[in-house]
């Protein structure tokens, strides 16, 4: 859809990478990094620094410290910590539960590593995790659940009830949860996110990616990590080594340099993307698009049924032709799609981007 759009020359709000530019200090911090003889080999786990830094975020905002020696992994973006998490123990033949509408990323994992994903999706209209569902498919090969939230594409939230709710299914059997936590500071209205690290019991089963692309608008330095206990890590370790071994040394040193320096970065996030949300909703509010408020990321589901009766693959392609605003259909992200017609926009745009589009979708 991206490409799509620069060729038609459409207003990009498919694709989700911000319109705007990381924070200056971190730009300064990088630039003196690199300028600075931080250009080889970081260790294969990720620099010793940076690693102690993420700890300590983790400890502020869920409560607990995971040993940056043994427990955090620094990876070349969230796709390869995921992948690298599936192929750590997923085995031929192994079931892993995948929760529809599921990240792109999560079902090739599985397929490479010669698992079977069983999808289920989500309950409408909010979105919900149907728990007995989910009890209901687990069998003795199930061997790990995906979870992602704030969830991308449809921006929901799993609360601290939801994952007692999944420790309590899964204990006493042999599986994993890998918790996709890439938009943990983007979380509206008050509500706080509910973390896997935050969990005493499905931390110790689980492995919880988080990214700082996402966090820091900067998309294309593609760095993330991931939280695991020490077996786990041994194991996620393994197949890091051999995917891509380490990622940017003066990147991680400056993020590791801006932890220190401005944490309050991410203690703002969820107020700064709020805003976007609500100005774009706002901007929507007298058009013929339906919707909720998304509770999480930088995305926003709208309902166009009162403007097309095209399905949503078609009416994305039609958007973007001929009225000019790119976005992304939702069933892509569904094995079975329940033929809703709704398409994802990307809200971490620049305020006049916004208005600039919302004036044209306020038009059909």
């Amino acid at each position: 859809m991206s490409r799509m759009a620069a060729e038609v020359g459409a207003i990009n709000l498919s694709q989700g990478y911000p319109d705007f530019d990381c924070p200056a200090r971190l730009r300064e911090l990088v630039a003196e990094r690199l300028n600075g003889g931080c250009n080889q080999y970081p260790p294969m786990a990720g620099v010793v620094e940076l690693r102690e830094r993420i700890a300590d975020k983790v400890a502020f905002h869920y409560g607990w410290r995971p040993d940056a020696e043994s427990e955090v992994t620094v990876t070349s973006g969230a796709t390869e910590a995921l992948f690298d998490a599936v192929q750590a123990v997923v085995h031929p033949g192994d079931e892993v539960l995948l929760l529809d509408p599921a990240y792109d990323s999560y079902e090739p994992a599985v397929a490479l590593a010669g698992g079977k994903a069983v999808h289920l999706p989500l309950s409408l209209p909010d979105y919900a995790l149907d728990w007995e569902r989910v009890a209901a498919s687990l069998t003795p090969r199930t061997r790990m659940i995906i979870i992602n939230s704030p969830h991308n594409p449809c921006g929901a939230i799993l609360c601290s009830e939801d994952l007692d709710r999944l420790a309590e299914l899964t204990r006493g059997r042999d599986i994993f949860v890998l918790s996709d936590e890439v938009y943990e500071h983007m979380v509206f209205d008050g509500l706080s996110h509910a973390s896997v690290t935050g969990h005493e019991e499905l931390r110790q089963r689980g492995f919880a990616v988080f990214s700082f692309g996402k966090t820091y608008h900067a998309t294309g330095w593609k760095l993330a990590y991931c939280v695991a206990p020490p077996a786990l890590t041994a194991e996620f370790r393994k197949v890091h080594q051999f995917v891509t071994f380490t990622s940017s040394s003066f990147v991680q040193y400056a993020i590791a340099d801006f932890l220190a320096e401005c944490p309050e970065h991410a203690i703002e996030l969820p107020r700064f993307y709020q805003g976007k949300r609500d100005l774009f909703c706002r901007l929507l509010a007298d058009s013929r698009f339906r919707f909720t408020p998304s509770r999480g990321t930088y995305f926003q589901l709208a309902d166009y049924s009162a403007i097309s009766d095209l399905d949503d693959r078609s009416f994305a392609n039609w958007l973007t032709r001929e009225a000019g605003v790119a976005a992304i259909p939702l069933s892509p992200f569904y094995r079975e799609p329940p033929g809703t017609r709704q398409v994802r926009f990307c809200f971490c745009k620049e305020d006049a981007t916004l208005a600039r589009a919302a004036e044209i979708l306020r038009q059909l």
